[in-house]
């Protein structure tokens, strides 16, 4: 019973951050700075410390560290490889409907990641009630975020609402889907940190070289500025609350 209360939490979270990104796209280059400090916050205060965490008895930090930069520079040779092949589009306001490759991948990246985040929740809970709960409070903190990053990435990349919102319901139920999972099998903790560590260097990518630029494009730069800076310290708090 705990588990589906989990899992729904976590589809409510994420399905309402996306229609908020929806209901707000005329100001898309604001929630886009919100979500790129959110994104950029999520590597360094949660993924990053909680892959070596789960890494470190079982490799070097530096080893560990390296998952991170090999994520990053992945997902850029992939995104490069889009980019050649003219695959690229932009957010312009109108439901275009013709998402390149590009917008698929990004999202279909955020859904993965709500899956580890659901099979981080199922671990925990193996562990200890106690242990579940602080991981559980931590993902439900940025799930909101997480549908907001995949709505904006599939519009602005010229995708419709329409597959907006369906990339967002698959968003919304990959949790519960890692969370299932978790009773069928374990992971080991040094898979889980090696995991961790390569979607750490996806969401520093995408936030860095995605998400701020485009939030910067043709807006003004301190109300967006302003809003990074806000994202960056929701998720701050909510991790460090989490954690106590």
């Amino acid at each position: 019973m705990l588990l589906w209360a989990i899992a729904l939490g976590a589809f409510c979270a994420t399905l309402a951050g996306g229609l908020v990104a929806l209901r707000l796209k005329d100001r898309l280059h604001l929630i886009l700075g919100f979500s790129a400090g959110a994104v950029v916050a999520v590597a360094f205060f949660d993924l990053i410390p909680e892959a070596i965490v789960l890494g470190t008895p079982f490799y070097a930090p530096a080893t560990v560290l390296s998952w991170v930069a090999l994520g990053f520079l992945a997902y850029l040779v992939l995104d490069r490889i889009q980019v050649l092949r003219g695959s690229r589009a932009t957010y312009d306001g109108n439901d275009a409907g013709h998402m390149g490759p590009r917008g698929a991948l990004g999202a279909a990246s955020l859904s993965t990641h709500s899956f580890l985040d659901g099979v981080a929740i199922g671990v925990a809970l193996q562990v200890s009630t106690a242990v579940g709960a602080v991981v559980t409070i931590a993902v439900l903190a940025h799930d909101f975020s997480d549908g907001i990053n995949t709505t904006n990435i599939v519009l602005k990349n010229g995708g419709s609402r329409r597959q907006a919102v369906r990339w967002l319901l698959a968003d919304a139920l990959t949790p519960a889907a890692g969370i299932g999972s978790t009773l069928l099998f374990r992971i080991p903790d040094s898979t889980l940190g090696i995991v961790l560590a390569s979607f750490a260097g996806f969401f520093l990518y995408v936030g860095a070289s995605d998400l701020i630029p485009e939030s910067h494009h043709a807006h003004p730069k301190l109300l967006t500025t302003v809003m990074t800076l806000l994202g960056a310290a929701v998720l701050y708090l909510a991790v460090m609350l989490a954690s106590r």
